[in-house]
């Protein structure tokens, strides 16, 4: 008897649909690779972090009312983003501790939400194929995906199935690059100084490649080391275990890689 194909539905994110939806696609590829059904909800918006975050509970309390509808009928969430998904994983659930209804449903949907790399690599147990890529690269681990959802060892497991590339870690692959959605805006002297940090680290790497599995983190470090100068190019695990061709981010495509 054949093994039930998982109906996976993807959490794009606002970034990544705003920004860098080469990322979403790549995601696509890959879950579809893995076995998977995937549906992208046309009614998802976004996962209420920022309103969370900012104490603004009336609008996360709406944003997640909208994402149990969109989201809840599917047999997984994924999300290239450990902060979205650390947002609908971790936090949803307490938006509606008054009403029981609502709270069984956010849990139900918390427990069936993963970050990218952990569905693949621990879920699905999926081994890429991709394209050879001859690059020394370094990592960065959010501070969501770490430290909210314990996404550390997944996505470099997954690269090191990419014939070529070699992974130089960094001093603190784990410190902050500053971003923090709203703190960069709140705190900005402290934000730079912290991104500045962890851009010297990577240089210290000597790697030609910066990877991170969340686009808030890339887009903050991309625009910090291009303001210092530095050639490092900037891409989500997704788009290279995918094989995706992008420019860099940060980069328009008329500069190459």
């Amino acid at each position: 008897m054949n093994a039930k194909v998982p109906r996976v539905a993807l959490f794009v994110t606002c970034l990544v649909d705003l920004h860098r939806p080469s990322i979403g696609f790549a995601a696509i590829s890959l879950l579809e690779a893995a076995g998977c059904l995937v549906e992208v909800p046309r009614a998802q918006t976004c996962c209420g972090q920022p309103a969370y975050n900012a104490g603004d509970s009336t609008s996360a309390r709406a944003l997640g009312r909208a994402i149990l509808t969109a989201f809840s009928a599917y047999d997984y969430v994924v999300i290239p983003s450990g902060s979205c998904a650390g947002m609908i994983s971790k936090h949803l659930p307490s938006l509606f501790a008054d009403d029981p209804n609502l709270r069984a449903k956010a849990d139900s949907l918390a427990a069936k939400t993963y970050e990218l790399t952990a569905f693949l690599n621990d879920i699905m147990h999926f081994t890429p194929v991709p394209p050879p890529l001859n690059s020394t690269a370094t990592y960065h681990d959010s501070c969501a995906g770490l430290r909210e959802l314990g996404v550390k060892t997944q996505p470099r497991q997954l690269l090191g199935t990419v014939p070529g590339l070699k992974l130089n870690e960094m001093t603190d692959p784990e410190i902050c690059c500053g971003f923090g959605g709203t703190f960069c805006v709140k705190y900005p002297d402290i934000s730079t100084r912290m991104a500045s940090d962890k851009c010297a680290d990577i240089e210290g790497t000597n790697a030609e490649l910066l990877l991170a599995g969340d686009l808030g983190c890339l887009l903050n470090l991309a625009g910090r080391l291009s303001r210092l100068g530095s050639h490092v190019a900037v891409r989500h695990v997704a788009e290279v275990l995918a094989g995706v061709a992008a420019p860099p981010i940060g980069r328009p495509a008329d500069q190459g890689s």
